[in-house]
């Protein structure tokens, strides 16, 4: 076991510092001051983040960090560590690790026994959520779905029990496509489209997949996708769609007394026991 005291103890420290999803004026005042006094920052497109920097005067040595060289750059950062250096990582926008590189190096500065402090800051999967008017108390953050059709279809059938409110991020061309697979697999559930948030044309689109995937919006940007958990399991909405006694009798059949089986299919149908007791002895 193993207890880091952050702002207590002396030694190199790994930031992971937040960046603005779009409006500059998000950036908080410790995360230009923590890139500010680093003495390096590691990104994803050093040319999406000297923007960034030079808007806010910040003039630390960049140094790429990104999916396609983290297993090698991550080296260089436990390197600078060892020499006593101090880092921040950030992403093109928002946090690093959600959805983009980062919690590599991170698990390997823990494991090197160095302190990974994480700012708070904006995410798109917390600020779409929180406005989507669909329930925040629970939810499931998965992030982009597959590219391919067939993989993506069979994420959505592990995706289609969670009763959570579901976070999925998308790219505006294979919106439509994703659209249509969700309406197929999910059914009919409520849906919220947030695309280019924070920014000047940020558009919240609140309706049902069915209406959403028969209209040919005019999409663009990177979205973040809000759906409404399910309402009921799938397998129980199978069972539902039997008579009560073929219900009641593939209860019966898993081995499950009588007693039992009354009560479970009385709660699949969210009806009284003695309702179905009195639907099972009239047949």
């Amino acid at each position: 076991m193993k207890i880091q005291k952050s702002y207590i103890d002396d030694g190199s420290v790994l930031y992971l510092v937040p960046t603005p999803i779009g409006n500059y004026d998000d950036m908080t005042f410790r995360s230009v001051e923590t890139l500010k006094n680093v003495d390096y920052i590691f990104c994803e497109d050093t040319r999406v983040t000297k923007v960034l920097l030079s808007h806010f005067n910040i003039s630390t040595p960049l140094r790429n960090y990104h999916i396609f060289n983290e297993d090698v750059a991550y080296e260089d950062i436990i390197n600078l560590l060892k020499e006593g250096k101090n880092v921040a990582l950030v992403s093109d926008a928002g946090l690093p690790c959600i959805s983009d590189p980062g919690y590599f190096v991170a698990s390997k500065a823990i494991e090197a026994g160095f302190k990974v402090i994480s700012l708070p800051g904006a995410s798109a999967s917390l600020t779409a959520l929180i406005a989507s008017g669909l329930p925040c108390e629970k939810f499931y953050f998965n992030g982009f779905l597959n590219s391919k059709q067939n993989q993506r279809i069979k994420e959505l059938n592990e995706l289609k029990d969670k009763k959570e409110t579901l976070i999925i991020y998308e790219a505006p061309h294979r919106i439509h496509e994703t659209l249509k697979d969700m309406y197929d697999v999910l059914g009919n559930r409520r849906i919220v489209i947030a695309r280019e948030l924070t920014k000047h044309y940020e558009e919240y689109t609140r309706g049902t997949l069915e209406e959403v995937q028969a209209e040919e919006l005019n999409l663009k940007g990177e979205m973040v996708l809000i759906l409404e958990g399910a309402s009921i399991e799938s397998n129980i909405l199978e069972l539902n769609n039997l008579s009560v006694l073929e219900h009641f009798n593939h209860y019966i059949n898993q081995g499950i007394d009588e007693k039992e089986a009354l009560k479970k299919v009385a709660k699949d149908r969210n009806v009284s026991k003695s309702d179905i007791y009195k639907e099972i002895k009239v047949k």
